[in-house]
């Protein structure tokens, strides 16, 4: 049995919920972590010391860290090539783009996220939304530069730093309050997303 541990609304648990609908994986998924709470039981805590989501479990084993378990996935199941390469260069590529996301664009869409999003107006840092969305728009740029030679991230089909990486740019074509330059590639890559059935249905919601 795969249990999946971790509320709907959590980006690191949509990674993980889209790419077991991409690949027709059977899971359960329980509420876990924010309004539902949890993560601090001592039976949570036995699963993930970090006390955060999402956690997968299957019968013994159990794991986090979200492109961790993208990638055992990925590896562990039929198809799983397809998101993340056998071919040791092609396989480096994705796992940098993933990377990437997780040193250099997460960090700046948190405090626009919580700013614009988990914040009410009254406490919005403006300063610091503003700060992190001018370099937001230098890495979103960055990013159509490598999208205008290729249709998806790593390649012509989707692949684990798509689904990485996608997640955060619903949030990014979400956001009210702040500019966003024209970058087509992008756009065209995000709508290639939203094409996607798997997508459609747990990524691309309101955020909250």
């Amino acid at each position: 049995m795969r249990i999946l541990l971790g509320r709907a609304n959590s980006s690191n648990v949509m990674k993980v919920i889209w790419l077991l609908e991409e690949m027709r994986l059977p899971y359960e998924r329980q509420d876990v972590g924010g309004a539902f709470g949890g993560t601090d039981t001592p039976e949570y805590r036995a699963l993930n010391p970090n006390g955060v989501v999402p956690t997968l479990v299957e019968d013994e084993f159990s794991l986090w860290e979200s492109n961790a378990i993208l990638r055992y996935l990925a590896a562990a199941n039929e198809g799983g090539e397809a998101f993340w390469p056998r071919d040791l260069r092609a396989r480096a590529n994705v796992d940098r783009w993933m990377d990437w996301l997780q040193t250099t664009l997460g960090p700046q869409m948190t405090p626009v996220f919580w700013g614009l999003v988990r914040h009410t107006p009254e406490q919005r840092d403006w300063t610091a939304i503003n700060k992190a969305a001018a370099r937001l728009r230098e890495l979103y740029a960055i990013l159509d530069g490598v999208l205008a030679g290729s249709p998806y991230i790593a390649g012509p089909g989707l692949t684990l730093c798509d689904i990485s990486i996608g997640v955060h740019a619903h949030r990014w074509f979400s956001f009210e309050g702040i500019d966003r330059p024209e970058l087509p590639h992008l756009r065209a890559w995000y709508d290639s997303l939203l094409a996607r059935p798997a997508f459609r249905a747990h990524v691309a919601r309101p955020l909250s």
